[in-house]
């Protein structure tokens, strides 16, 4: 069982940035594919980065692409989600996820764990 905990979300101004972070458990975190999933009010939940095993590669959404950068450091069992140049439109609630495979997935089928979610809120 692998448990996830995202954190640094807040409300920031636009062109502002923020840096998520997500924390997983387990010993076997370092094999997993990462994905960063947000969701907004009405809509559904959508892919905005993902990363394989050893961050050896990655792949964005592509309204986030350019501004947003994922990373992970398997030492520390961490993923994270680094945004800039944040739009309202960014606003939503943004989750961690891992997949059991070691390449990542654009579709939230493609994970198997999820963590419980993070609020980015982005004023005009």
């Amino acid at each position: 069982q692998v448990q996830l905990v995202e954190s640094g979300g807040g409300l920031v101004q636009a062109g502002g940035s923020l840096r998520l972070s997500c924390a997983a458990s387990g010993r076997t975190f370092s094999i997993f594919a990462m994905g960063w999933f947000r969701q907004a009010p009405g809509k559904e939940r959508e892919f905005a980065a993902g990363i394989n095993w050893n961050g050896g590669s990655t792949n964005y959404a592509g309204s986030v692409k350019g501004r947003f950068t994922i990373s992970r450091d398997n030492a520390k069992n961490t993923v994270y989600l680094q945004m800039n140049s944040l739009e309202p439109e960014d606003t939503a609630v943004y989750y961690c996820a891992a997949s059991r495979s070691s390449f990542y997935s654009s579709s939230p089928v493609g994970y198997n764990y999820w963590g419980q979610g993070t609020q980015v809120t982005v004023s005009s």
